[in-house]
């Protein structure tokens, strides 16, 4: 075995890679960027090394320098993880040639399974099933469209080298082919430099299954079952799980069968995942039949591998480890059982509502249910983030992933949904809601699966709001008086027996009653509110048990975006809620609110001025207008515009002196490799550009200045 490997990747996976290690004996040398200084990475391994830039081709992609530091720091191997360099055939036989041990399959592997049509020509030798397509060299047009028609429609053009989604198109008519054709391959050779295209019959209601290989070099192969990695969206995976819905015995079997005989075929040694598409049929009995083809073989560790060593107990990254020194699987197929059911969420830094944008920042809050760190347990978290760190625009923007596993599949649901609902994260947006929204369709609870997944049921994943609007402003406006009862002195103010010391409203002869203005924000439109709180006082005992005087009633009214004056009359429509409050005295995030004879168990934490609320309906957020912040003159509203993320300036719309008017476009800003427009906030003349396109820039930071009246 290794004494000490060097892992040339970052974020979870380093992590991940770093756990086994460290319960092997194996030391570890972490890599890292600009980006990455005080990452979480960087700080388990037992050593670490500057790279470069925190551009990847300035840092993670720098095959010759990650040699040189394994060289200089006697790591004997390297563990490339997924994605940057993991399936690069010139990497792997540079480490070959430095005399280190590449954690993966050898060059020629890499190589044979890299291009689509080339390695769908050797498993059609290989005897693995292929949907029926045309894999050839010959890329004249009209010889493409001759074998459309021969093929038939609908059908795809794939890039031959592509990969994530890109240079793909999908044709339903002849008419369009030659102009799909065209369009897939100018993004094929702007993405990989190789305009070279397949084209494949388009699988009726496909589902996405794949086996977990695994090869020694001694000639023994064995494959850990299947996957089913069906829902996903702009062609990338949102959940997995294992075993996969509906596949029996004779379907794992045969499937298990052909992706060892594709491994065979390259003599793969390592860890690899074949990928097949599954059409999905009615036969006459109006039974679906499912019928299972070839798509690709992925040449390393996958992303969602936790799954597989959760049904079956292994760790796959030890595996890796034993492999690669040298030595044989450690279990025959024989001894290989399917445990239970396991099913994986990607948690990511990312806006749903509005086509999943990725999104950087703070991650200002960030709490995780009770879960094990990258081994097998009922609730697993595998991530490389802390609260506190920031989603760079440089990178993947995942931010964990949240395993279960369970002996059913309808116990892994329930036990994932509720998994999420105690995952609470602030400062960016994510997908945690989407992906519950996703476990209670009908479509995923009841195993009816395929890729059309989200597109099938986005009436009720996207724009949902589960959290009710008196939750929401209840949670706002008593989060607003805990942090003024609390803001003055160190001790507990919440129970002081004084009530000349409290910031409250308490009245010796009246009613306490306070005025707060609210903004809610539903898809697109943002709508105004008036609350009204009264008789709300907080207890003046030491037992936080105690309801008495923490009764209190709630007005809450809607307001048009003309109205100017606010004041709610007693005869204006207007619902009333009656509630109480009680507060943990440890953790005064944590509330318990009865609405209208409702309990409800929230946490809410506040970014600014917007409150986001955490209950088991769900999360949301409001903002709670501070009139303080936005008092005439406020530099930072009309005097600056700030970057929104951490990114690089693509180009200034405008230049020093131009006149601009409120939403007129000014500056562009790429993040994660997506652009994203800035807009003027106000009408006004541009004093200053203060940063040049190519600049790379911090969340809020002042991209110009605007002179305004």
């Amino acid at each position: 075995m290794f004494s000490k490997i060097l892992i040339a990747n970052r974020g979870e996976i380093a992590c991940r890679v770093a756990a086994t290690a460290r319960r092997m004996g194996v030391r570890t040398v972490a890599v890292y960027s600009d980006a990455d200084r005080y990452a979480k990475h960087v700080s388990i391994c037992d050593e670490a090394v500057y790279l470069g830039g925190s551009a990847p081709k300035d840092s993670y992609l720098r095959g010759d320098l990650l040699i040189k530091i394994a060289r200089e720091t006697g790591a004997e191997a390297i563990h490339p993880g997924y994605g940057f360099l993991s399936e690069n055939a010139s990497f792997a036989k540079a480490c070959e040639e430095a005399n280190i041990v590449f954690i993966g399959p050898s060059a020629s592997a890499i190589t044979a399974m890299g291009l689509k049509a080339e390695s769908k020509q050797l498993m059609e030798t290989a005897g693995v099933p292929l949907i029926p397509g045309y894999h050839g060299g010959n890329q004249d047009p009209e010889f493409l469209l001759q074998q459309a028609e021969r093929i038939g429609y609908p059908l795809l053009i794939k890039a031959s080298s592509g990969g994530g989604g890109k240079g793909m198109r999908l044709v339903e008519r002849r008419e369009d082919f030659i102009h799909l054709l065209e369009s897939c391959r100018r993004e094929a050779t702007t993405s990989f430099g190789n305009d070279a295209v397949l084209i494949e019959k388009y699988a009726l209601n496909p589902r996405h299954i794949e086996i977990q290989v695994f090869g020694d070099s001694h000639g023994n192969y064995v494959h850990l079952f299947e996957r089913d990695c069906s829902v996903q969206r702009r062609h990338q995976k949102v959940l997995e799980e294992a075993p996969a819905p509906g596949v029996d015995d004779a379907m794992r079997q045969a499937m298990g069968a052909a992706a060892i005989n594709a491994a065979r075929a390259v003599d793969y040694v390592g860890a690899g995942t074949v990928e097949f598409i599954v059409e999905q049929r009615p036969d006459a009995d109006g039974k679906v039949k499912m019928s299972f083809y070839f798509m690709e073989m992925n040449t390393r560790l996958q992303v969602e591998h936790p799954v597989t060593e959760a049904i079956t107990s292994m760790d796959l990254v030890e595996w890796q480890l034993l492999v690669a020194a040298g030595g044989e699987l450690p279990v025959k197929q024989h001894d290989l059982t399917i445990q239970g059911h396991a099913i994986e969420a990607r948690i990511c830094a990312e806006n749903p509502d509005n086509e999943f944008l990725p999104a950087t920042g703070t991650l200002f809050t960030y709490r995780k249910p009770e879960h094990s760190k990258f081994e097998v347990g009922n609730i697993r978290v595998d991530d490389g983030v802390e609260e506190g760190d920031i989603i760079s625009p440089f990178y993947d923007s995942m931010i964990a992933k949240l395993i279960v596993h369970a002996p059913t599949r309808e116990q892994a649901l329930a036990k994932l949904d509720q998994a999420l609902a105690h995952t609470r994260i602030v400062g960016l947006p994510n997908n945690v809601a989407f992906l519950r929204h996703i476990l209670a369709t009908k479509s995923f609870s009841q195993a009816k699966l395929d890729t059309a997944l989200i597109e099938r049921e986005k009436h009720v994943l996207f724009d949902q709001h589960p959290v009710s609007l008196p939750l929401l402003v209840s949670t706002a406006i008593v989060n607003k008086l805990v942090a003024e009862q609390q803001s003055k002195g160190t001790h507990n103010r919440l129970y002081d027996n004084d009530p000349f010391s409290q910031l409250g409203g308490w009245r010796a002869f009246s009613d306490y009653q306070r005025q707060f203005d609210l903004l809610l924000n539903q898809g697109e439109v943002e709508q105004g509110y008036v609350a009204v709180i009264k008789n709300i006082k907080f207890n003046t005992t030491s037992n936080p048990s105690n309801k008495d005087g923490q009764v209190f009633d709630l007005i809450i009214q809607a307001v048009g975006h003309e109205q100017q004056d606010n004041v709610i009359e007693p005869n204006l429509n207007r619902k009333v809620y009656e509630g109480s409050v009680e507060f943990n005295p440890t953790d005064f995030d944590t509330y318990i609110l009865w609405l209208d004879g409702q309990r409800r168990n929230v946490q809410s934490w506040v970014e600014n001025e917007k409150v986001h609320v955490f209950s088991e309906e769900g999360s949301g957020s409001i903002t709670l207008i501070d009139p303080m912040a936005h008092i005439k003159g406020d530099t930072q509203a009309v005097g600056s515009l700030k970057s929104p993320m951490p990114g690089q300036v693509v180009a200034f719309k405008v230049m020093a002196g131009d006149p601009v008017k409120q939403g007129q476009p000014l500056a562009v800003i790429e993040a994660m490799k997506i652009e994203h427009t800035i807009n003027a906030p106000i009408d006004g003349v541009v004093a200053e550009l203060l940063f040049a396109p190519g600049d790379l820039v911090t969340e809020g930071d002042d991209l110009l200045r605007l002179e305004t009246e």
